[in-house]
């Protein structure tokens, strides 16, 4: 996929006020730790995650991704009318029904002509929707759109580690820990034809990008209810195969790139920078080794803020930013892995 007339025009984001350490995360981990001798701070060590947000116990989705979605509309000098679709891409929804995009839209008074939709790609969700968004955009369908989403982790975490302290077993220790890892926030990505909202704005050019996919891992990682499909009784949870996840993702990873490189005709010392989707140290670490990138052309998010899944990238990309790490003119690749599998590369003039 190519594109030649789509910018990013702003980012808006939404940090969750409640701010947990690990420390207070393996301290709830205390009847498992002692049964198996483990001392403290292991988990930050494994991890490399020093703290993640939580929203407040009651809280929507709509609401705070719609709170992102304002900051983004507001730093492009766009109006809402001029908003040719919104795209919810969050992992969680506030309901099955309506799409949660819905809400948003209303709160932020979205033309009533636009395409309002929810999307869902594990943590890639954003991603997707940006290039669902620059494909219209491409087309000449719409001038702008804004693709929104939130994540929450506080609910997930905390049934892990009663599971976790219940049982008391090694194995499913180490197929419940990437939860350990989960933070919340909201983002949001104002694109548009580069013909829209302020005049004087630093937009970033969409070049496009690649996708490919390793389905038939699609069960490496699964967040649903315990009994698969939709039962009627039963609870939510969170399983990862994390090393399973890590190699394959890795393979992946490395084969999406190098396409990358060969589609856009990119020399050795490019791309200038990286925004990667934000797991953790050893993801952080195993994933620049294979695609023999310096790690130093990455800005890391997860020691701070966790993986927020869907909104890590892009929650990442406005810090990197806002911190003078993405200079005008650098060659960004945003790149991520996705539970399913599924990776995409985009390629961001700045």
């Amino acid at each position: 996929m190519k594109y030649s007339k789509v910018f990013i025009e702003s980012f808006g984001y939404e940090l969750a006020p409640n701010v947990v350490t690990t420390a207070e995360i393996e301290q709830k981990l205390t009847p498992f730790m002692t049964a198996f001798g483990f001392e403290p701070g292991q988990l930050g060590a494994l991890t490399g995650i020093k703290e993640r947000r939580y929203w407040d116990e009651d809280h929507s989705l709509a609401d705070k991704a719609a709170l992102a979605g304002q900051k983004a509309l507001d730093e492009g000098d766009v109006s809402p009318d001029r908003i040719g679709a919104l795209v919810y891409c969050g992992v969680g929804q506030d309901g099955f029904e309506p799409a949660t995009s819905c809400n948003v839209a209303s709160q932020l008074k979205i033309s009533e002509s636009a395409h309002i939709f929810d999307v869902k790609n594990a943590c890639l969700g954003m991603i997707t929707g940006i290039v669902q968004i620059a494909n219209e955009i491409e087309l000449g369908n719409i001038e702008a759109g804004l693709v929104v989403s939130c994540e929450t982790a506080r609910q997930i975490v905390d049934s892990t580690i009663e599971e976790i302290n219940t049982r008391k077993n090694l194995a499913f220790y180490k197929e419940a820990v990437a939860t350990m890892t989960g933070g919340s926030g909201a983002a949001a990505v104002l694109l548009t034809n580069g013909k829209i909202g302020h005049p004087h704005t630093r937009r970033h050019r969409l070049h496009g990008g690649i996708v490919k996919n390793a389905s038939s891992y699609h069960d490496l990682c699964y967040w649903g209810f315990e009994t698969k499909g939709m039962p009627t009784r039963d609870r939510v949870i969170m399983r990862t195969q994390a090393q399973a996840v890590l190699e394959n993702g890795l393979i992946l990873a490395s084969k999406t790139f190098a396409a990358f490189k060969k589609e856009f005709d990119l020399p050795d010392d490019k791309p200038d920078k990286f925004i990667g989707h934000q797991v953790g140290a050893i993801h952080h670490q195993k994933f620049y080794e294979i695609l023999n990138v310096d790690i130093k052309k990455d800005f890391a998010t997860f020691p701070f803020l966790g993986n927020i899944g869907s909104v890590s990238l892009p929650i990442t990309a406005a810090i990197a930013d806002e911190r003078g790490f993405l200079q005008p003119d650098d060659y960004v690749a945003f790149i991520g892995v996705g539970s399913g599998l599924n990776c995409y590369i985009l390629g961001v003039q700045w």
